[in-house]
């Protein structure tokens, strides 16, 4: 048994003054506030948040790297690094990405993956697989290595789901593609969560995505068309499409470099709080002081700069990902987009969890759910951060 007594518990749709959550067997199994803790005593360890706010832990469902190390290293350790770097700042589930990259690199790390699933015992939980690519729109590539953007290959894809299914929980690519519909429906068929992103698409493609299974939008405003000309007539790019068809749930990488202010408000003007995800994007330099860093493979990877705040290419054509952990993203929400504590933490734990389909077991507190916790102060200085009901982290 663990009690966490003295706390704002954050619970789904309201916070409790000196509330209190018990846990037991890695679950939880008792909330309540100060007037129902039992008059015989608390069984077990005892933590006493004196005041601090504990909330579900964030769900972080597009994430590279952290700490010196990305995923696409292909080395367990760096696996292992990333988990625990970002643990530290309130992350307790990811969902490793990739970049687009040579075949043979992404089998190799299919097979690191599952081999960390094991060991990974002291950081962030992981829940499968997120491919990023390689089935990009070229104009839209941002940083993605175009040696190895191509169109969706049935042999390709095919292969890959065949032996791997198990492993992957999402997939991007760009609904505008040749055989990118085709895809869309193996994909979906195949129960897995189908984004759209680095794309050029206009209103009708976005609308004929989401018939084959594009429900989500990878990172909005970054690698996607805006309002485009065509014979002199405008069309909606994916951006404005987006942000007007209900069923495209949208991700955010809010570290307020990405997306300033106007970008974020709109956001929140146009979609449901509850289809608002906010992500790191993060990449090798996360949670590092580093200036120079590498995005992707640290073989073959692309060098990169970290300055403002955020990675950039060294020509400064692009950015290169984000450097920003799960706590910036709350504190600009709060701070920059001007919304509440409840919604920020909603958009990094519930909601994330419920797009990847896992929010029966986590992203909110609830009787019955994984003990997936992190106690932060006013300022969003992640203090404490459990995983199934573990302490993994303690400042």
């Amino acid at each position: 048994m663990l009690t966490i007594i003295n706390a704002q518990v954050i619970s789904p749709n309201s916070i409790i003054d000196r509330g209190w959550v018990s846990i037991k067997d890695g679950r939880i199994v008792t909330i309540g506030d100060y007037k129902t803790l039992p008059k015989e005593g608390l069984q077990g360890e005892i933590i006493d948040a004196q005041g601090l706010y504990l909330s579900p832990g964030f769900v972080d469902i597009h994430v590279h790297g952290g700490g010196g190390a990305d995923f696409m290293d292909n080395e367990l350790e760096a696996y292992l690094t990333i988990a625990e770097t970002h643990a530290k700042f309130g992350t307790t589930a990811m969902f490793p990405t990739t970049l687009t990259s040579e075949p043979e690199l992404l089998w190799e790390t299919f097979s690191v993956y599952e081999q960390s699933l094991s060991v990974n015992q002291s950081g962030a939980k992981f829940y499968g697989l997120h491919l990023e690519g390689p089935y990009f729109a070229m104009n839209q590539r941002g940083a993605q290595d175009p040696r190895f953007i191509r169109n969706p290959d049935p042999l390709e894809y095919q292969s890959i789901l065949d032996k791997y299914r198990h492993l992957i929980a999402r997939w991007s690519a760009a609904p505008e593609l040749p055989g990118a519909l085709e895809f869309g429906d193996y994909v979906s068929e195949a129960g897995i969560v189908l984004a759209l992103g680095h794309t050029d698409a206009v209103y009708e493609d976005i609308v004929r995505g989401i018939e084959h299974g594009y429900r989500l939008a990878t990172h909005l405003y970054s690698g996607m068309s805006g309002m485009t000309r065509k014979n002199a007539f405008r069309y909606a790019g994916a951006i404005e499409s987006c942000l007007l068809l209900e069923d495209i749930d949208v991700e955010i990488i809010a570290d307020g470099v990405h997306l300033p202010e106007p970008f974020l408000k709109l956001i929140c003007k146009n979609k449901r709080k509850d289809q608002i995800v906010l992500i790191t994007d993060a990449m090798r330099g996360a949670g590092t002081s580093d200036r120079e860093s590498i995005l992707g493979s640290k073989q073959n990877g692309t060098p990169v700069i970290i300055e403002d705040g955020v990675a950039k290419l060294p020509d400064l054509t692009s950015f290169a990902g984000s450097v920003a952990t799960a706590d910036r993203l709350i504190r600009t929400m709060i701070n920059v987009a001007e919304i509440s504590l409840i919604d920020a933490v909603q958009m990094l734990s519930l909601n994330p969890s419920r797009i990847m389909r896992i929010d029966d077991q986590t992203g909110s507190i609830e009787k019955g759910k994984l003990a997936d916790l992190i106690l932060f102060n006013e300022r969003i200085e992640v203090k404490t951060t459990i995983v199934n009901g573990n302490i993994v982290y303690e400042a």
